[in-house]
């Protein structure tokens, strides 16, 4: 299965391939076409002297410049095509190296690390070889922020049932979630300030005084000045009428230099920016979408409108950047005060449409962020998504359950079955037997489920739950904070969450292990009773047998559960297979043994 998910990507690549090779010849050919039509610009000039006709050499002249402006236009849209092929060639690549080395060329999301979160740090949510790396296809920064929220919070049931559904419609629909993140992966390398930016001037309204009356000047300022230039060749005094509209037009526009100042840091780009995200929006809008979810995301571009808005700002921004050049800037504005003009039609797109170019991102961000979660449906076809499960109590079922970040060479799998029920399971086992390794299997496959996605698992149902974690307890020397103090704020969150979130999930894994041995399971069986007490519901992993033992205190609410080793001629065998009852075997004396301490010779 995997190795033909594989295979149609390389398919995909070659053809993407072909398609390079092909506008780079058309390029070329085409470069070479602009050289001959500068030789022959040359030759007629040659011939127009030698014949003495001037004819000649304009008429060649005219023909030549527009049959090279044209050249230019054409190789320009097959540079754009070669680049777009090019994208999509890197599209698919990733796609293979994400399958067989879980790399990734977009975000890891390190920017949403956060280590007082009630499950991300302890699950590798984000950050490198993490979660976000392994799933994101997000190349704009409003999609990465997009799916964070996904990632860090579970959702509610309609809401992930709708992503699933369009997730399911994404996936079957691969040249066109293709398509797409070709044509976005621009923004994967550009930085976001740009946007940022654009989004800033549109929200900030200018203030330009006598608006009214330069709109309408702006409109006849033109027709005055050609008028007086014109009637100066026939009654040469109206020259200085001529020449004052043209100096009144300069002091007009010098009076309003500080607001063009600021207009003029979104017009290098920004443009051509908005250019390209209005053919994303025409790819979106031209999509057939069954989904409710998709067609709801369409919806909200108002038929094309939304794409027609943001083209229309796209022109006026670039036309407010060809005041870039320095001669081409000096004839418009002396005519037709070109960078006012540009930056008052601004202002009035800014007033009618600012809220739909939001929206247009938005929507962009979103199917990104399905688009993410539709990789794994399409490059783990295996996989499941789970069932929602309605009830006051738990439900977390699941049938050969894996971690999705560990190769499915070495992945274990586990069934597991808490059916509408409220139960703590303790789980114990030797050391690295695989119990740190179940918690945060269904720690992770929870988030992902709960976000919308596939889970690494043949079948799954459960509740919208919330995880808080206890397992990576660490000091911080910047906080004066030592390992205990970390463990008690950790705990102390924990059971507030457990008293006052919805439907707390705890994964704990070995707690209170920065204190003494008999501190330790008195603590920890003070914290289980507390939790029973407020009917907190989850996993606690631990090497502690004692705690094993509040099974039989707590039969109705306790489970036991372990992992264990095979010791075959002083060799350990792991099998990461969870088993019901308590531990009997341990490993660390066999470990330290193989260190060179022996245990047994000490005593």
């Amino acid at each position: 299965m995997e190795q033909d998910i594989i295979n149609d990507y390389n398919l995909r690549i070659s053809a993407a391939n072909a398609e390079v090779n092909k506008y780079k010849k058309l390029i070329n050919i085409y470069s070479f076409l602009r050289l001959g039509l500068i030789g022959l610009l040359v030759i007629s000039i040659y011939f127009g002297n030698t014949q003495n006709n001037f004819t000649i050499i304009a008429v060649t002249f005219v023909i030549v410049l527009f049959s090279f402006v044209w050249l230019v236009s054409k190789q320009s849209s097959f540079e754009d095509e070669k680049k777009y092929f090019e994208n999509l060639v890197k599209v698919n690549e990733n796609e293979i190296n994400s399958i067989l080395y879980h790399t990734n060329m977009y975000d890891n999301g390190a920017a949403f690390s956060n280590d007082k979160h009630f499950y991300s740090a302890d699950l590798d949510i984000f950050g490198g070889s993490s979660l976000y790396q392994f799933i994101n296809r997000t190349a704009t920064s409003a999609g990465n922020n997009k799916l964070g929220e996904w990632l860090n919070a579970p959702s509610e049931q309609n809401t992930v049932l709708s992503r699933q559904n369009a997730v399911k419609e994404i996936a079957s629909k691969p040249d066109w979630k293709a398509d797409m993140q070709a044509r976005l992966l621009f923004a994967n390398s550009k930085d976001a300030i740009q946007l940022n930016t654009l989004f800033a001037y549109l929200k900030l309204p200018l203030d330009i005084p006598g608006e009214k009356w330069l709109s309408v000047y702006i409109k006849i300022a033109p027709l005055l000045l050609s008028a007086a230039i014109v009637a100066s060749i026939y009654f040469s005094p109206l020259t200085f009428v001529a020449v004052g509209l043209a100096v009144l037009n300069l002091l007009i526009l010098n009076s309003k230099a500080e607001i063009m100042r600021k207009s003029a840091s979104i017009a290098d780009k920004i443009g051509r920016v908005l250019a390209n995200y209005s053919v994303v929006l025409k790819v979106i809008e031209a999509e057939k979408w069954q989904s409710a979810k998709c067609a709801e995301l369409n919806q909200k571009l108002n038929n094309g409108q939304t794409n027609k808005s943001i083209e229309d700002l796209a022109k006026l921004i670039n036309k407010l950047g060809y005041n870039l050049i320095m001669i081409v800037n000096f004839v418009l504005n002396v005519f037709f005060l070109w960078s006012l003009k540009q930056i008052i039609a601004i202002e009035n797109w800014k007033r009618d449409n600012k809220q739909d170019i939001e929206t247009a991102f938005d929507v962009i961000a979103e199917l990104e962020a399905l688009i993410s979660l539709s990789s794994l449906a399409i490059n783990y076809a295996k996989w499941c998504f789970p069932q929602i499960a309605d009830g006051d109590a738990y439900t977390i079922t699941a049938e050969n359950i894996a971690h999705p970040l560990i190769s499915n060479i070495y992945s274990v799998t586990n069934n597991y079955e808490l059916n509408d029920a409220f139960k703590i399971d303790i789980i114990t086992g030797s050391n690295m037997a695989g119990k740190s390794t179940f918690l945060r299997t269904i720690g992770i496959n929870t988030v992902l489920a709960l976000s919308g996605a596939p889970v690494c698992a043949d079948n799954m149902t459960l509740s919208v739950i919330t995880i808080v974690s206890y397992m990576r307890i660490k000091d911080s020397l910047n906080e004066s904070t030592s390992t205990f103090k970390a463990e008690l704020d950790r705990l102390q969150m924990l059971l507030a969450a457990v008293e006052n979130e919805p439907k707390v999930f705890f994964l704990i894994d070995e707690m209170l292990r920065g204190t003494n041995s008999v501190d330790k399971y008195l603590g920890s069986k003070a914290v289980i009773e507390q939790l029973i007490s407020k009917k907190g519901v989850g996993m606690v992993a631990t090497h502690d047998l004692q705690i094993a033992e509040l099974e039989q205190k707590h039969p109705d609410y306790i489970r036991n559960f372990y992992f264990d080793i095979q010791v075959v001629n002083g060799e350990m065998l792991f099998d990461y297979k969870m088993k019901h009852g308590e531990c009997k075997t341990f490993n660390a004396s066999l470990l330290l043994k193989q260190i060179g301490i022996d245990v047994d010779a000490l005593n």
